[in-house]
Formats: structure tokens, C-alpha cells, sequence
């Protein structure tokens, strides 16, 4: 089953076709849920709300509070570099529309001094209460923590009855075997996919790419991508150009690969201390397999 939502293409794969109205029903169920709650294009969403709350305590919905939570996890995870709180460097990069318009209109003007990441403890969360207060101008962006927990939740979901793979935007969620074994996944290294990519086989867990080459619109004659450094406030510049990891959820992979992206020269020996592998290409093409990540990719990762 192939759909298209947040401007991205996805699928969901089964082993049993009889789960397949289920797994529809889990897909379009969660997109919803999360939708309402995190995208931040829509002015009812829980995190446009949130946003806009000038330092209130706002009430926010469980679907959102799980995102954040999820996505505060991440952040720790990555010493902050996949981070919910970018928003404010987004928006200065000119990132304050839909995507597909930005592509088309870009920028005239690049920032100066283009803010960084708020801390953490810029966001307050009362449980009890339902509700998220945001401190010192802080903002949030869940995007991209909320496209990998959404595969992991509609997974998570439909695995309690059998096997299967849900793919939204290049993050995959794995659970379980395919019809003739682990499930082969392709590593999508750009928007377009041609066949020849390279796969590998999976029985469990998440993998994501994260790119500088992709999603990127123009700023006054630059190239800039959607993929910001917290600290500097300014576009990754790592040494690598695309990550690919896979680890124990989409969630974490989607997280490890961006904080990859980041990093510099010691972003391999970072991923390999989180017990992830990873497939890292420089921005000279070269490759580099970390982690246990399999060199002949058509083998079991």
C-alpha cells in the first residue's frame, strides 16, 4: 500500500494480506492523531498553539505530549543535536512556510545572526495537567521526530498481529520477518527512487536517512538544507552529506542520523559508542560502514 502525506510518498508493507485493511485503518489513524497535534503549517495544531502561547501554560493533547517526549529523549540521546527546539533557526533560514512553496520561492536574504538552539529546560511539561509552557522565546519544531514515531506507532500497532514494514518520507519501522524471510529495505539516497539503491535485510527495529541534499531551497543565491546545527544557528556542515542508521526504533535511527549529519569528524566513533550502525557518505561520494553495517549491502544487517 502506497500513500503520500506532509508532502512526502510512504508505504506500508504486510506479510499476511489479510492485515492489510488493519494496517490502513492504524496508518491513516496515527497520521491524524499526529497530525493535529504537531504540524506546525496548521494554526489549530497543538504545537502552533504551543508556539504562539508567549510563555502560557498551554493544554496540549496526549498524541503531543508522547511526541515530545520522544523527541526531548532524542535530544538527550544526541547531546542536543537533534533538538525540538530549532524552530527559531528555521524560521531565520526562511523555513516559514509549507516546504513545497519554499523549494519554489526561496529567500532574498541570508540571516546575519541566525539564533540557536534553546535548551532543554526551556520547556516545561505538567503531566498531570496536560499541559507544555515554552520559556525565554523558545519554539518548537516536532517534524521530524513526529514522521519516525509515526511509523513506529502504526508498527507497533499492527505487529500485535503479524509482521510488518511502514516506510514514511525514507524512515522505516520493522517488525517482524517478511513472507520469505527478513525484510529487504532500500536505502533511499535522494527523493527520487530508481531500483538500484542499495538494501539491506531486516527482521526488526527502525532505519532512517537523514540528507544536506535533500529538502533544500535557495537563500540568496546558496544552497541551504532543512538540516540545522543547533549551536551555530546555520546549516550542518559536517563532513558527511547523506546518514543512513539503523537502530533499535525509527525514532532513535531518525535521531542518530541527523545528529551524524552534524557532528564532525568524530560523528562515526559517536555512532558506533550509541551501538548503532550506520551507512555515512562524505561529500566527496566516498562511503563509509559503521557499526556492524554490512559492506556487501545486499546481506543481513
Amino acid at each position: 500500500m502506497e500513500f503520500r502525506v506532509w508532502g512526502m510518498t510512504g508505504s506500508v508493507h504486510v506479510a499476511d494480506s489479510s492485515l492489510a485493511p488493519l494496517a490502513n485503518e492504524r496508518l491513516w489513524y496515527w497520521i491524524h492523531h499526529v497530525d493535529d497535534a504537531c504540524n506546525r503549517f496548521r494554526e489549530d495544531s497543538d504545537v502552533s498553539r504551543l508556539n504562539h502561547a508567549e510563555g502560557r501554560a498551554t493544554p496540549v493533547s496526549e498524541t503531543f505530549r508522547r511526541t515530545l517526549a520522544a523527541a526531548l529523549d532524542a535530544a538527550q540521546r544526541t547531546d542536543g543535536l537533534c533538538t525540538p527546539t530549532i524552530l527559531p533557526t528555521l524560521l531565520a533560514w526562511g523555513y516559514d512556510e509549507d516546504y513545497d512553496a519554499l523549494r519554489l520561492a526561496g529567500r532574498d536574504h541570508e540571516p546575519t545572526n541566525p539564533p540557536v538552539a534553546a535548551p532543554l529546560d526551556a520547556i516545561e511539561v505538567d503531566d498531570d495537567a496536560g499541559t507544555v509552557r515554552l520559556l525565554g522565546g523558545c519554539q518548537l519544531d516536532l517534524g521530524a521526530t513526529a514522521k519516525a514515531l509515526t511509523a513506529d506507532l502504526v508498527a507497533d500497532d499492527v505487529a500485535m498481529s503479524g509482521s510488518v514494514v511502514v516506510e514514511i518520507g525514507g524512515d522505516v519501522a520493522v517488525r517482524g520477518t517478511g513472507p520469505d524471510g527478513p525484510w529487504v529495505v532500500g536505502i533511499a539516497t535522494g527523493l527520487e527512487i530508481y531500483g538500484d539503491e542499495p538494501r539491506v535485510a531486516m527482521s526488526g527495529g527502525g532505519i532512517a536517512t537523514s540528507s544536506t541534499d535533500v529538502r533544500t531551497w535557495d537563500v540568496a543565491g546558496r544552497t541551504v538544507g532543512h538540516i540545522m546545527d543547533p549551536r551555530t544557528g546555520r546549516p550542518a556542515a559536517g563532513p558527511y552529506r547523506t546518514v543512513t542508521v539503523a537502530a533499535d526504533s525509527c525514532v532513535h535511527a531518525n535521531a542518530y542520523a541527523t545528529a551524524t549529519l552534524i557532528r564532525d569528524a568524530d560523528a562515526d566513533f559517536h555512532l558506533v559508542q550509541a551501538g548503532w550502525s550506520g551507512r555515512l557518505v562524505r561529500r566527496d561520494g566516498t562511503v563509509d560502514y559503521v557499526g556492524g553495517w554490512p559492506h556487501d549491502e545486499g546481506s543481513r544487517s
